[in-house]
């Protein structure tokens, strides 16, 4: 009495919407001041993951220059989120203890990167310090992904004029600082190039 297979209608299945991964940082849909600092957080994972490989094919002066641009992009980063956004989210949110947290450990990673700096390139402390560097950028940036960025979208910070503040900053630090891309035109540069924004392995 059913006709099931000529009257029904036929439900989606997940061949017609496969699952998409959502992108992060200034990918997202949502692109604010915390997408501009999630972003910077993955170049920085990145760099780490580059750095690791380096190390292991044993090249010491390109391990050497990993290190430095590191110590740069984390410097500029450090500085956009202490002058701009860290004001924003106190005054908005009144939490001053997670704000207080998050300058003191930057004081930490300043410290490492002070040392890294100032390491030759064939210094054995280097991976070791690096290393340390790492675990406290990936504790830091735990805390500010799950803490203080749903706080700060919560809240009533202007985001949107707050990632254009950050932006103008962030390129003016750039400038002043000689940042470049890294080994730009060369053949690493371009598998470093496809390899940013790839998940985490």
């Amino acid at each position: 009495m059913t006709n099931e297979t000529n009257d029904a209608v036929p439900l989606p299945t997940a061949e017609d919407h496969p699952a998409v991964k959502m992108p992060r940082g200034e990918n997202s849909t949502v692109n604010d001041a915390v997408a501009l600092l999630t972003s910077d957080h993955d170049k920085a994972k990145q760099l780490f993951r580059e750095y690791d490989r380096v190390a292991r094919l044993g090249d010491v002066q390109l391990k050497s220059e990993l290190a430095l641009q590191i110590c740069l992009e984390l410097t500029i980063h450090t500085q956009i989120e202490e002058e701009l956004f860290y004001p924003a989210v106190r005054s908005e949110t009144g939490d001053e203890k997670m704000v207080q947290e998050a300058i003191q450990e930057h004081a930490e990673a300043k410290e490492l990167i002070a040392r890294i700096q100032g390491m030759a390139a064939d210094d054995q402390d280097l991976d070791d310090t690096v290393a340390l560097l790492r675990r406290a950028i990936d504790h830091h940036v735990d805390e500010e992904e799950r803490e203080m960025f749903p706080q700060a979208r919560q809240s009533d910070v202007d985001l949107g004029r707050l990632r254009e503040q950050l932006a103008d900053r962030k390129e003016q630090l750039e400038h002043d600082m000689g940042a470049s891309p890294l080994r730009r035109g060369s053949s690493e540069a371009v598998g470093e190039r496809a390899a940013v924004g790839q998940a985490d392995s």
